[in-house]
């Protein structure tokens, strides 16, 4: 099993910078999905960080990043620096979501003093 979000997500979609882990696990997509969606922001973070530390790399699909920073906004909705982060990749994998992106760094903006 995996002991990490990080980690499962590592098993089932690779990694860039990192050999994939041999692993016993049941690498059913629907199980990290179900583990992404409960699992705490600072979890979530951690996986992005690390299988896309610079926002245009890494091996997660896309819809799963998505997925994933929406989870982060939920949990923490006035963070200026998520808020961005998310638009950043919204803008990067766009342009379905480039309105998205906008309201988001709107959002942002909004949030900072001065």
């Amino acid at each position: 099993m995996h002991s990490t979000l990080t980690e499962h997500a590592r098993c089932l979609y690779g990694d860039e910078y990192r050999p994939t882990p041999k692993c016993d696990g049941d690498h059913q997509e629907r199980y990290f999905i179900e583990e992404l969606t409960f699992a705490d922001a600072d979890s979530i973070l951690a996986m992005l960080r690390e299988l896309s530390p610079h926002v245009v790399d890494g091996h997660l699909p896309v819809w799963v990043r998505n997925l994933a920073y929406r989870l982060v906004l939920l949990q923490r909705p006035d963070e200026p620096t998520l808020l961005r982060e998310a638009a950043e990749n919204l803008w990067l994998h766009g342009p379905d979501w480039d309105d998205i992106a906008a309201d988001l760094k709107r959002r942002a903006d909004s949030l900072e003093p001065g």
